[in-house]
Formats: C-alpha cells, sequence, structure tokens
C-alpha cells in the first residue's frame, strides 16, 4: 500500500458508457478503483472477472470502480464497438472511453491492464500493472474501505477464479506479443513488408520462429495487416511457429469489406485440424472435420487452447479479401 496522502489521482474523462459523467470529486467519501484496459487485450479480459465480482461485492459498501477504456488499436476507438464489447462481456460499472489518452497520461500510465485504487480523500493507494496479484488487490479494497466505516462487514476474499491462478500454476517463457503492422510489426519472409500495396508473398522454406511467415496475396498496413486479391495463389496464408499454451488473434473486416461480411479462417496446428481439446472458443468444425473461425466484428479472437504448453506451428487460410490482422497473444501458465 502506499502511504496516505502521497500521491493524488488525476481527474478523468468525458465520455461515458453505464454512467453520466463522474468526476473525483463527487466521489470524494468512497473509494475508487480505476481499471485501464482495452477490449481486445487478453490480459485486461483475463482480469475483468475479478473486477467485475469486485464491483458485485463492494459497490453497495463504499467502492467505485470506473473502466478507462484506452484503445490499443484504431477501430477500438469507435463508442458502438466499445458499448457491444460492454455489454458482451457483463461490464455494469462505469466505463470512461479515452480514445485520446488523455487520462493515461494525467495518470502517467504506461500499460494494459493497469489498476490505481484511490481513496476517500483522493489520493493513490495500491497499484498494479498485468494480470495477477488478486488477493492483494482485494485487500487493498477492504483496507480502504474499512477507513472509511471501521464497522463495517465485508467478506472473505475471492478464491482463484481460474485453475491458473492458484499459487504453484506452472507459467513458462512463451513467444511474446506478436503485431502484426509494419509499424510494429516484423516478417519471416526474406522481402519483408511491401508496404501499403497488394503483393504475393512467397513463404519462407523453414519459416522461422517466433514471427509470422505470409504467402499469397496481402497488403501490409501500418497497423494491421490485410487479406487481399492476388495473381499467383487463390489464398492469403499466414504461418506462425510459435511457443505457448494459448493464441489469440484479434482481428476485423477492414474499411473495404463489405457490410456485415463474414470472414471464413481455416486453422492448422502441426499440419492439421485443431483436435476438440485444443481448440480456443472461437473456433468451430466442419462438417469434414476443419477447423475454422467465423469473423464478423472487430474483437480478439480465442483460436488454440492446448491442453500442454509447448512448441508448436500455427497456419492461417483465408480466400477472402479485406480481413484485417493486428496482433497476436500467447498465454503462458498451466495448472499443475
Amino acid at each position: 500500500m502506499i502511504p496516505k496522502g502521497e500521491l493524488a489521482a488525476p481527474e478523468f474523462g468525458r465520455v461515458w458508457i453505464n454512467s453520466s459523467g463522474l468526476t473525483l470529486a463527487e466521489l470524494h467519501g468512497r473509494a475508487v478503483l480505476i481499471d485501464f484496459w482495452d477490449y481486445t487485450c487478453v490480459n485486461c479480459l483475463r482480469t475483468l472477472p475479478y473486477v467485475i465480482e469486485w464491483d458485485k461485492r463492494y459497490r453497495e459498501k463504499g467502492l467505485t470502480i470506473i473502466g478507462v477504456h484506452a484503445p490499443e488499436f484504431s477501430f477500438a476507438r469507435q463508442p458502438g464497438l466499445v458499448r457491444q464489447a460492454v455489454a458482451e462481456l457483463g461490464v455494469t460499472y462505469p466505463v470512461v472511453l479515452d480514445n485520446n489518452y488523455e487520462i493515461w497520461r494525467n495518470f502517467q500510465n504506461r500499460f494494459w491492464p493497469a489498476k490505481y485504487l484511490i481513496d476517500r480523500e483522493g489520493f493513490v493507494r495500491f497499484l498494479h500493472f498485468g494480470e495477477g496479484r488478486y488477493a492483494e488487490a482485494e485487500a487493498a479494497i477492504q483496507e480502504l474501505l474499512r477507513e472509511i466505516n471501521p464497522a463495517i462487514e465485508l467478506p472473505g476474499l475471492l478464491p482463484p477464479l481460474r485453475d491458473t491462478d492458484v499459487p504453484g500454476a506452472a507459467c513458462y517463457p512463451t513467444t511474446p506479443e506478436l503485431y502484426l503492422g509494419y509499424a510494429r510489426g516484423q516478417l519471416g519472409n526474406r522481402e519483408g513488408f511491401q508496404r501499403d500495396q497488394a503483393a504475393d508473398y512467397k513463404l519462407p522454406q523453414e519459416p522461422p520462429n517466433d514471427v509470422p511467415s505470409l504467402a499469397g496475396p496481402w497488403t501490409a498496413q501500418a497497423e494491421f495487416l490485410e487479406t487481399a486479391v492476388g495473381d499467383s495463389e487463390p489464398a492469403s496464408r499466414l504461418v506462425l511457429p510459435y511457443l505457448g499454451k494459448e493464441v489469440n488473434l484479434v482481428m476485423a473486416p477492414v474499411a473495404n469489406a463489405r457490410d456485415g461480411a463474414e470472414f471464413l479462417v481455416r486453422l492448422r496446428q502441426d499440419g492439421a485440424p485443431l483436435e476438440p481439446a485444443d481448440a480456443g472458443a472461437d473456433v468451430e468444425f466442419t462438417p469434414e472435420g476443419e477447423s475454422i473461425v467465423r469473423v464478423r466484428a472487430a474483437k480478439m479472437y480465442r483460436l488454440v487452447a492446448n491442453t500442454t504448453f509447448g512448441n508448436r506451428r500455427l497456419e492461417l487460410e483465408t480466400a477472402q479479401a479485406g480481413l484485417g490482422l493486428f496482433a497476436f497473444t500467447f498465454t503462458t501458465c498451466t495448472a499443475e
């Protein structure tokens, strides 16, 4: 915990979901938890069940949670997409849109997710970046609530909500987050990115580890790779040898895709369709046994949920132009 009175919290926000505009001044006397997040961020989504449960437990006891939505990708600046995600994820506490990173800069924040716990006098008393430390964060919430009302009755701390959050879970080094646009990404193809133009890529004979390699028609944009229409191959393919347990991919129909477009992306792992036990939550299976993902909306898609951690080769393929691929993320922990 940060000592009382040392770090004053800045004010926030303009465009709100689930609430009219709030200020710290009007929340004086309550504990306030600020959660910086993005609805496409896997680490944010993994912390969300705890934040939602804290809201249910402590809102009536003196805690206000405010989700500050700071978009990592340009499409996530659209209020309609954020509202849809907030509803689908079951978030009922106030969410403020920080499209220009004003609140982010005021807090001097650098991370998704990031939590700042503010006491009844407006001072930051606890902060944490990334996943984990859930029991410690909840204990800090309870401490601030007891400062408001020493006689308050509070429940016991939440038990871990996932097996991988239990002390003793095994966490390994994994392939790092991979951005797919040329501004922050890299390719395994020898020719590199052919910027801002449709090009037919040739798959390397031995695609390197931990970096995507392309085959067929793609357009490399600053923020994403876009499936294109090419001459040499009918489909856009991406190959990624990776190290990890689970694989997620942010995908979205991009500007030139027709309204209501549905993209079918075929997945193969180690040369074969995914096994049902290793399929992510967004994977479907065709009658022929192929593993596919249907992309209709701009969000993070859960592709792979292997039962074990290890080195594998993932392949994605689609014959439809106008699909944007933004970033891969990987999870590392397994319950033992």
